[in-house]
Formats: C-alpha cells, sequence, structure tokens
C-alpha cells in the first residue's frame, strides 16, 4: 500500500522517525471507493478521518426537502471526514460521496488515541490540521455573507483551481449558494470581460 502522500504530507508539518512511520502504517486502513459511493451518510456515526490518495469527493447536507447544500470538495492530499461526528462519535450531519473512484487512507477513530500515546507528535499535527480546517471553515463562512456571488465564483476559482474541470458546473453553483443558470451567467460575462 502506499502510504508516502501520508507520510511526506504528515512530515512537512512534524517530522517522523522511521520507527514512528512504521508503527502509524501498521495501524492505517486503506480503502477504494466507486464514483458515487458513500464515505459518511447524514445520521451515520463518523468512524474514520480519511486522507485522499486520489480521486475526489463532495460533503453535503440534505434537506428536509431533499435539497442538496455543498459545503466543501476535496481532492488528492486533501482530508474528509464529518470532523463533528468522527470527534463526538455521535451521528454526522453531512454526507461524504465520492464524485470519482476515490482511493482513501482511513484513520480509525478507535485507534486514534492509541497513536497520539504512541507517536505524540501525531497528536500535535492533527491540532495543526484542524487549526486550517477552522480557519477554512471560518473564511467561507465570512465570504458567503461578504461577497456577491461572482467574487464567490472567483474566490472558488483562485483557492481550488485543479477543481472546476472535475466538477459538474451544478455542484459547484450549490457550493457557491446560487443556481446554474446564474452560474451560467456569470460566465459568460466573465468571458465577454476578458
Amino acid at each position: 500500500m502506499n502510504n508516502k502522500p501520508l507520510l511526506d504530507y504528515i512530515n512537512n508539518i512534524v517530522s517522523l522517525t522511521a520507527e514512528e512511520e512504521a508503527i502509524l502504517a501498521s495501524k492505517l486502513t486503506h480503502r477504494s471507493y466507486l464514483k458515487n459511493q458513500f464515505v459518511v451518510q447524514q445520521g451515520d456515526i463518523c468512524k474514520n478521518s480519511c486522507f485522499i490518495l486520489s480521486g475526489c469527493t463532495k460533503t453535503f447536507y440534505t434537506d428536509e426537502e431533499g435539497q442538496e447544500h455543498i459545503i466543501m470538495f476535496s481532492i488528492e492530499d486533501w482530508w474528509t471526514s464529518d470532523m463533528g461526528s468522527f470527534i463526538t462519535q455521535t451521528p454526522a450531519d453531512y454526507n461524504i460521496q465520492c464524485l470519482e473512484n476515490t482511493e482513501l487512507i482511513q484513520f480509525n477513530y478507535d485507534i486514534i488515541e492509541d497513536l497520539y500515546i504512541e507517536i505524540p507528535k501525531l497528536e500535535r499535527f492533527f491540532r495543526k490540521i484542524l487549526e486550517r480546517a477552522l480557519v477554512s471553515s471560518q473564511k467561507r463562512i465570512i465570504g458567503g455573507f461578504s461577497l456577491n456571488a461572482k467574487e464567490r465564483y472567483l474566490a472558488f476559482k483562485e483557492s481550488y483551481p485543479k477543481m472546476e474541470q472535475r466538477i459538474p458546473q451544478y455542484m459547484i453553483a450549490s457550493y457557491l449558494g446560487i443556481t446554474k443558470e446564474f452560474l451560467s451567467k456569470i460566465k459568460s460575462q466573465l468571458i465577454q470581460n476578458q
């Protein structure tokens, strides 16, 4: 199993010894999902925090009318999980679904505390990635309040330049909180203004 992308990612934040890398590798689970499969479903308890080796996922909430509200997309070298459910081991608020065939490395909830004891640096590592996730989430909330639809689209393109070709337009529109028709209009205006 290929753990190198994960180990590279971790070693950019904390330096693991060869022995620590071996301990970590022995505790990880590799999992393959097909396009459209769910990693987590709303209402289930999220048992894993997942690092994406390949593929793409969307995290979304489905309201009582069946409408999807996309919260985020995740691609290679990103993490995906319903963190609230994972941390508290309570039912998930979000669904995580694969938009492509996806390969994940999973950190199971039941072994994460053992890993923190065996490799104390991992506690610092996970604190750092949670801090980054919190900052990103707060920026997304502020952007939702302070930016108009065109500005949100431009911010999406700037922040996620590799994603637009991989994700259907109606999903990007959902992420931006607009209709796909309005997104098409914004894109047409941007092309005309070039």
